[in-house]
């Protein structure tokens, strides 16, 4: 199969994104390509890589001095203090801007690394080799970097820095079980929710052989969601404005985790799906979204074979924990809480701020139904 690509155009930075089985064995073709050259570089892997994996890259990536260094992969380890470790292995190794960090994995590592490779001497070379389904569209997109803060909540600290070159390789995706599948899918689905409903009603129709990975329905899936985002961070490369609709489920989202402690009852795609129900469900509350579009939203959602809701998760003394999170947000700029809605699937509502007292009458009234 032809190998595909996208263009990436920001006012910081112009990169490639390759798409294609086996992409790995091309990597140092597309290096060459991209006319990407480093002396040195750093590898970050997730611990859960195969090792024959890690070793074939290392060896496919020419450079002078090549280094890898693994990393144990969960929310809680994305922090300062892992942050650290990989700046002080690039500067006991005296890398320079020049030389080039490379993620290998989820969309953890890739935050992580991204955020080091953002801040090292202001800023180094950074390829992203997303491992898993959520990582490929849309963690590895769009240049933001985060870690989180147990005490405050997820991604609060950042930067935004676009990578160099972003590698797609649909094997990967092989090795997953049905729910980290389903952890990937769930971004994929959010995108068409904000985009349009060609977009939406081809998921609708192809779930099952895209959750199957049907090369060609996952591999059209995987680069339209790419697509979607890309086309968003390229207007909006900082999130002044339209880049809050790819927030779409995710105030309430990552309330949901950080409530949870980030443990592994909930994952990140668990709870962007929690997240858009709640959303949805907001939306229609307020009569924005009207009962027919919220159905075939929720229908799709039980296509999806997700079993997990808010009210199975949370009790009633857990509400006042999950505003808070909400509350401390970084879209907030008040003391109000700001959530992104659903018109219409195509038509997103930014910018809608609401009192915490507003949204904790809709969490006792319709999710924890007590």
């Amino acid at each position: 199969m032809k190998i595909k690509s996208l263009k990436v155009n920001t006012k910081q930075k112009r990169y490639s994104i390759y798409f294609n089985n086996n992409l790995i064995n091309e990597i140092n073709e597309i290096l060459n390509k991209e006319n990407l050259k480093f002396e040195k570089f750093l590898i970050v892997y997730d611990s859960k890589i195969k090792k024959n994996t890690v070793e074939k890259i290392f060896k496919k990536i020419k450079a002078p001095k090549k280094f890898k260094l693994k990393f144990f992969s969960s929310e809680t380890n994305k922090n300062f203090k892992n942050v650290n470790v990989v700046i002080k292995y690039l500067l006991k190794e005296k890398f320079s801007r020049n030389d080039c960090v490379i993620s290998l994995g989820g969309g953890i590592v890739g935050d992580l690394c991204s955020f080091a490779a953002s801040i090292f001497k202001r800023g180094t070379k950074f390829i992203n080799i997303p491992t898993t389904l959520l990582a490929q569209v849309d963690a590895s997109i769009g240049g933001k970097t985060g870690i989180n803060d147990k005490k405050h909540g997820k991604n609060l600290i950042g930067t935004f820095y676009q990578p160099d070159l972003v590698l797609i390789d649909i094997n990967f995706l092989k090795t997953l079980n049905s729910r980290e599948l389903i952890c990937g899918y769930a971004e994929i689905f959010k995108h068409s929710l904000i985009s349009s409903k060609q977009n939406f009603y081809y998921l609708d129709k192809y779930i099952k052989e895209i959750l199957l990975l049907r090369r060609s329905y996952l591999i059209k899936a995987v680069i339209d969601s790419c697509k979607i985002k890309k086309e968003v961070v390229e207007k909006d490369e900082k999130e002044k404005n339209l880049r809050q609709i790819l927030n779409l489920g995710h105030t309430f989202g990552h309330a949901f985790e950080a409530a949870c402690n980030y443990k592994k009852i909930l994952n990140h795609g668990e709870a962007v799906i929690l997240g858009v129900k709640t959303a949805v469900k907001f939306s229609l509350n307020k009569k924005y979204l009207s009962k027919t579009t919220y159905n075939k939203i929720m229908m799709h959602i039980e296509k999806i074979d997700f079993k997990l809701s808010v009210n199975k998760i949370f009790k009633k003394k857990d509400i006042n924990k999950i505003l808070n999170f909400m509350l401390n947000d970084k879209k907030n700029v008040s003391n109000k809480i700001n959530l992104v809605l659903l018109k219409d699937i195509g038509l997103p509502i930014i910018n809608k701020p609401f009192h915490q007292s507003e949204i904790k009458k809709f969490f006792l009234k319709e999710l924890i139904n007590l």
